[in-house]
């Protein structure tokens, strides 16, 4: 059983960043493959960005870039020139049962709740 919670979201102006964390707890958090999506009202769960427990990134988009620290627990993911498009909740998913990522939600067997980010032009 893997547990996840989002956090650092919140309302920021076009062109700037945010760094959103993932504080994983549960069995055997650092061999788990981690993934962040977004999602809009309407719209099915995009990746932004995944990355191996060995910290390779297999799936990148663009401005997002993820970045995992195992001895705390933690996957982060930096969105940098944040714009209005941006705005969206954003979910971090583990997948305990393959090592490799996926761009496919149904892949990841854990999620969190989610956190809002909200980008003003």
């Amino acid at each position: 059983q893997v547990q996840l919670v989002e956090s650092g979201g919140g309302l920021v102006q076009a062109g700037g960043s945010l760094r959103l964390s993932c504080a994983g707890s549960g069995s055997n958090f650092s061999s788990v493959a981690m993934g962040w999506f977004r999602q809009t009202p309407g719209k099915e769960r995009e990746l932004v960005g995944a990355i191996t427990r060995s910290g390779d990134i297999t799936n990148w988009k663009g401005r997002f870039t993820i970045s995992r620290d195992n001895a705390k627990n933690t996957v982060y993911l930096q969105i940098d020139s944040l714009k209005p498009e941006d705005t969206a909740v954003y979910y971090c998913a583990a997948r305990k049962l393959s090592s490799s990522t996926s761009s496919s939600p149904s892949d990841y067997e854990y999620w969190g709740r989610g956190t809002q980010v909200t980008v003003s032009s």
